[in-house]
């Protein structure tokens, strides 16, 4: 981000069952971080964060309520409209085909289905954090001020997700105004690390390592950091280890407590015909406050194993205890796998401290088991002595650490979270000498170069960051290419394909086809801004040998933030100042859609013979590449690994509780 201090910084964590808004506002010289508590429907009460809920009239594109309006009974039962809740997950095409197959019924028929409620959702959003924080700003209006918003995401959203979460947020208003910015911030297990290491750094250590999970209403992350820097007033975490997550949380233990009581009340129904389908009483029994509750209190000193619902009492302990022991055996295998792990990559380290934030993180039940789970270890040798705590306001620990880690930043002139481990390694397509000894090499498809008349093979991979390995946001990886254009020739908008593994470094794929290895996206570096003046001309000479021709260098510098990929193009030492000098082309991620094409009319070339010591050379004209490599851093349904990267010798490298607490408190 620019160092041109905001107005206003603005954190949003977008939930499965309920959303939270904190903010700081600077412009009154204020650092403290707030958060929304009023919210339309409950003007008279303090709720931390607003029901993720949308309400659509029968064959309406706009919805007639969201958040705590829709909670009233109009809205919940009338026959002519829809209730849309629980939606989170599904703007990940994988995970909205998965439940399209495991419940059609209450699943979203398709993804634009799903982007059309998290637009409307988030402009109804934004409209309200405009009226709440519009009034408090000091020394210019809402649509002139500089406003920063932050966004949290999942660990599980892949970065195509994450694109179209940030398109989609813009559009719903968003920053929209001149002076507003938008950034997807940190994933929410390391926004609430950062919480915590603000609101509780007395507990830390220096060399402490923290295990922090964020277990919400629909996904739990987990991210491994490191405690530095306890001696100074800024403390400061670094990651070490890939943040990963997976598909588990609160909204669970909802669906699974809906299914039973809908399977309970259809054998009743069969005895006696109740007022309306069991379908709709058990929907409304899970959406109760009774229940919502009785399981935000499972476990506690307040337990209550019945409560009353619409027909005569049901007793729930047993099943409610299931649905519990279901999401935590789950969290037990998720924690596991960390450690082990890290004993693996790590041996020796113990890790101190497992952090737990979110709503399911918040349960007392949860908290119980995974501290009788993880007592003197739990059998891991790398967590002897761990100790399980509880992130200050865990449900708000996500939205307050965006906007901590940013003011913290301004402040000390560096984030809280100052180094984190690149989630999957990235490259990009190019060719390769062909060595007949060389064992990569066989089977490959190879073409000849009618310009050199050398043998190559094809759609080799430069790998220019690997996974695990640390990044800054400060030091982007730059990557720079050499064109060649003919004269005469108009096209100033070069291709390059962005490949992606989640394999382990010593397993990364060789070629395109091998491993896992997928592109990620097609980039379109547009030079049609450029001082053509700084082209150098080649072979201009009638003596010189070869054809005529352009040399255009520039370099592409590639962000690799929490859970978002970006570029910028740069041309003789400046970032080109054009809206989107870089057009990027995401590949699809739905397995029965086919991936894009990756050859281009020219692909950088590798001279495989030189072994570690490689360098890309040129193709042919009109159009080629040259790789350098410097490397410098109703509800819901439808009725460069080895050695091969540019020369080889660099790798590149607590507030107030309110009445929310009791009902969303899991969510």
């Amino acid at each position: 981000m620019d160092a041109k201090k905001p107005d206003l910084i603005v954190g949003v964590d977008f939930g499965m069952t309920a959303t939270g808004v904190s903010y700081a506002n600077l412009s009154i010289g204020s650092e403290t971080v707030k958060w929304i508590q009023k919210w339309p429907g409950r003007s008279q009460a303090n709720e931390n964060k607003v029901p993720t809920i949308l309400v659509y009239p029968n064959q309406q594109p706009k919805p007639s309520s969201w958040g705590f309006l829709s909670e009233n009974a109009s809205e919940q039962n009338a026959a002519d409209k829809e209730y849309k809740d629980w939606f989170k997950t599904y703007l990940d095409p994988l995970r909205l085909r998965e439940k399209q197959a495991e419940d059609p019924v209450h699943t979203p028929c398709s993804i634009e289905e799903v982007e059309r409620w998290y637009e409307d959702y988030h402009r109804l959003l934004y409209k309200h954090i405009e009226f709440k924080l519009a009034s408090e700003l000091s020394g210019a209006p809402w649509q002139s001020a500089y406003v920063q918003f932050l966004f949290s995401v999942p660990t599980t959203w892949a970065p195509q997700v994450v694109e179209r979460y940030r398109a989609i947020v813009k559009k719903a208003g968003f920053a929209q105004c001149t002076n507003h910015a938008l950034s997807i911030g940190l994933t929410e297990a390391e926004a609430a690390a950062v919480h915590t290491s603000l609101e509780a750094s007395g507990i830390f250590r220096e060399r402490d390592i923290l295990l922090v999970c964020d277990a919400g209403g629909g996904t739990t992350d987990l991210s491994v950091l490191g405690v530095r820097d306890t001696g100074t007033s800024s403390l400061s975490l670094e990651q070490l280890d890939v943040v990963f997550g997976a598909t588990i949380g609160s909204a669970a233990i909802d669906y699974d407590f809906e299914a039973y009581a809908r399977s309970r009340l259809e054998l009743a129904h069969l005895i006696s015909p109740l007022p309306m389908s069991p379908d709709q009483i058990a929907w409304e029994m899970m959406k109760s406050r009774d229940f919502q509750n009785t399981k935000c209190e499972h476990g506690g000193l307040d337990d209550a194993p019945i409560f009353s619902i619409p027909i005569p009492k049901l007793d729930l302990g047993e099943e409610l205890q299931r649905s519990f022991d279901k999401q935590v055996q789950k969290l037990v295998s998720l924690i596991d796998s960390l450690l082990q792990t890290m004993q693996r990559k790590r041996p020796g380290q113990q890790i101190n401290h497992l952090i737990l934030a979110g709503g399911l993180g918040h349960s007392p039940y949860v908290q119980d088991r995974l501290r009788a789970r993880f007592l003197n270890g739990g059998g891991h040798v790398n967590a002897q002595g761990i100790q399980v705590r509880v992130a200050p306001d865990p449900q708000l620990a996500v939205c307050k650490g965006l906007v901590g880690d940013r003011v913290r930043s301004l402040k000390a002139g560096k984030p809280v979270l100052k180094l984190r481990c690149c989630r999957a390694s990235y490259g990009t397509i190019c060719k390769e000498i062909y060595d007949k000894d060389n064992p990569m090499h066989v089977g490959r498809q190879t073409e000849k170069d009618p310009m050199n008349g050398k043998v190559y093979v094809t759609q080799s991979i430069a790998w220019f960051i690997k996974k695990g390995k640390p990044i800054t946001l400060d030091e982007p990886i730059t990557r720079s290419f050499h064109r060649k254009i003919s004269p005469g020739d108009p096209r100033r908008a070069f291709p390059t394909s962005i490949i992606e593994s989640h394999a382990e470094e010593p397993f990364l794929p060789h070629h395109l086809g091998a491993g896992d290895a997928h592109v990620l996206c097609e980039i379109e570096s547009d030079l049609s801004t450029a001082d053509e003046t700084k082209f150098k001309e080649k072979n201009r000479r009638f003596w010189s040998v070869g054809k005529h021709y352009f040399k255009v260098d520039y370099e592409v510098k590639v962000l690799i933030g929490p859970a978002d990929v970006r570029f910028e193009l740069w041309f003789n030492n400046e970032k080109l100042s054009k809206d989107q000098p870089i057009k990027v082309e995401w590949a699809s991620l739905v397995p029965a859609i086919e991936l894009p094409a990756v050859s281009q009319p020219v692909v950088p070339e590798i001279d495989g013979s030189q072994g570690e010591k490689s360098v890309v050379s040129v193709s042919s004209l009109p159009r080629s590449a040259e790789l350098n490599g410097n490397n410098t851093g109703g509800r819901n349904g439808c009725e460069s690994a080895h050695g091969r990267t540019g020369t080889g010798e660099e790798e590149i490298g607590r507030g107030a509780e309110s009445d929310a607490t009791a009902r969303y408190g899991c969510g």
